[in-house]
């Protein structure tokens, strides 16, 4: 049980965020969503300080793999949120909101989902680390297409807020570790803690936002999220064995395509102005990832891989 702690701590606070949003919106005056992008500059700085040269030498060794893993990322789950809006009838800027999940990177949550998975880490790291490379261009190049009819996208104002939320903290942690490794050991192993503290806080603070649209459109949307969720997974997984990847890389392109940077879309919509209705999918994508990836991850941690995986 100790696998899905995090994930029922983060379904606790989004409960209390719910039923009592008055004390997680504002204190003294200063609205507590003004701290979201500060909070995902941490944790993107956070990913920076683990990767290393070797990671992107992978695209190197594996070109195929990675190439396969980023071209899911970015079809997958951006036209999967497509379809899925227009099977529900949301307003515009709730169907933007799924797409933002959508087309966003993968988040660090994958690495640790692909390590429980008995999936190949080595490549989920790669992939990781790349498709958050290229999101300041490709998350608002899909959005331009996608979602330019539902809401009105700034391509180069969104390709900044990308840069200054992503690329630049992850720049920063990556030198830091590289010229200064002695100096962050000694801090290093609270980034992990500061970071689920900090996705915490972006979902608390986004349902509390939020809270008038979700009674409308709650269930409706909590549906919507899961099919994005879970069509992650398998459309990840099938379409990697139909270019013919082994279980075990198979498993690993599932959880990259199904695990969200959440948290990155909810500064997003933040940033835009829109986080209670915009913002709305990626504060339930979040939670619920978490506890579907650890189940399946566990699941499949069990699951023997077969001799050609071997």
């Amino acid at each position: 049980m100790k696998k899905y702690t995090f994930s029922f701590v983060i379904i606790f606070a989004v409960s209390i965020a719910y039923f009592f949003p008055q004390y997680f919106i504002s204190y003294n005056g200063v609205k507590l969503s003004a701290f979201i992008v500060p909070f995902l500059q941490l944790i993107m700085f956070g990913m920076g300080t683990t990767l290393s040269l070797a990671d992107f030498k992978g695209i190197l060794n594996t070109p195929k793999l990675v190439f396969i893993g980023l071209g899911c990322q970015f079809l997958i789950m951006p036209f999967w949120g497509l379809g899925l809006t227009k099977i529900f009838d949301f307003s515009t800027e709730i169907a933007a909101g799924i797409l933002l999940v959508g087309c966003s990177p993968s988040g660090l949550a994958s690495n640790v989902m692909a390590l429980l998975a008995k999936a190949n880490v080595a490549l989920s790291i790669t992939v990781t680390a790349f498709a958050t490379m290229l999101a300041p261009i490709l998350t608002p190049f899909l959005m331009k297409i996608l979602a330019g009819t539902l809401i009105e996208i700034d391509f180069l104002s969104m390709m900044w807020d990308m840069t200054k939320i992503v690329l630049l903290p992850v720049i920063i942690g990556f030198a830091i570790n590289k010229l200064f490794p002695v100096y962050l050991s000694k801090v290093k192993h609270l980034l992990p803690v500061l970071s689920m503290i900090g996705i915490s806080f972006v979902i608390i603070a986004v349902t509390a936002a939020g809270n008038a649209s979700l009674k409308t459109v709650g269930l409706t949307l909590l549906l919507a999220v899961i099919m994005h969720n879970i069509g992650g997974y398998v459309f990840g997984y099938f379409s990697a064995r139909a270019f013919g990847l082994n279980k075990q890389n198979a498993r690993t392109i599932a959880l990259e395509v199904g695990l969200q940077n959440a948290g990155l879309a909810s500064a997003l919509a933040n940033e835009m102005g829109k986080l209670a209705t915009v913002g709305l999918a990626s504060g339930i994508f979040g939670p619920m990832m978490n506890l579907s990836g650890s189940i399946l991850a566990s699941w499949w941690g069990n699951k023997p891989l077969d001799q050609e995986t071997k």
